[in-house]
């Protein structure tokens, strides 16, 4: 099954100068094009962008704090054959059913159940599963340090989310906080990460960003 990458923008918040042995860097947005994918549904991957191949994302969580919430102005597609997350994506149910390709689901680095060990507690997906939004203030989904899925590895980025939606008009967007590990292991969150996709009113040159909002690190 063939895809095709539009080139990703990311914009960050944090100054170059401030990479020590690892940092988070912010959000970027990537567009997938799956062969066969119809015209009118558009696909996107969500990244977390880092500087060192031994960094981590731990988690995606929203809190009294700082909620989360992940939009599109059309609606998201769901597929009958996946879930929520890419527990639910069965590498064998791909060439049988090729439109769950460009299902809707989160995750924390892994695209399918294979060797995925993600959990999450305390969302609510029904809504989401009914192509509706992401909206939590007391949930997580997450990884443990020792799974490989958390590193960001040679592509220095480690995959949150892939968010498939309606129409050029519609924008994919959305406020989420992360938690993980950078340079010696120390442990970082980034609160209010904003992300959109920014859409033209028909096919054509496209800009898709990615924003970093409030940082802070603390010690184990």
């Amino acid at each position: 099954m063939k895809k095709v990458l539009i080139p990703t923008i990311m914009l960050s918040g944090l100054s170059m100068s401030s990479f020590v042995a690892g940092d988070y860097i912010g959000l970027s947005i990537e567009q997938m094009q799956f062969d066969g994918q119809p015209g009118d549904l558009h696909t996107y991957r969500l990244y977390a962008n880092f500087t060192a191949q031994t960094d981590q994302l731990n988690a995606v969580f929203g809190d009294s704090q700082s909620d989360l919430y992940i939009r599109s102005t059309n609606g998201f597609y769901q597929n009958p054959f996946g879930g929520p997350t890419s527990q639910s994506i069965n590498p064998a149910f791909l060439p049988l059913f090729p439109s769950l390709y460009w299902d809707s689901w989160v995750t924390i680095g892994s695209e399918d159940l294979i060797g995925n060990n993600m959990l999450d507690i305390g969302i609510d997906w029904e809504d989401f599963e009914s192509g509706g939004d992401i909206e939590n203030d007391n949930g997580s989904w997450f990884a443990t340090p020792d799974d490989i899925q958390v590193l960001a590895g040679s592509d220095l980025r480690v995959l949150v989310g892939q968010l498939t939606t309606y129409g050029w008009e519609s924008n994919v967007y959305g406020i989420i906080n992360l938690q993980g590990k950078v340079g010696d292991f120390e442990t970082f969150q980034a609160r209010d990460q904003y992300f959109s996709a920014f859409l033209p009113p028909a096919p054509g040159s496209i800009v898709l960003i990615g924003l970093a909002g409030l940082f802070s690190r603390r010690r184990k």
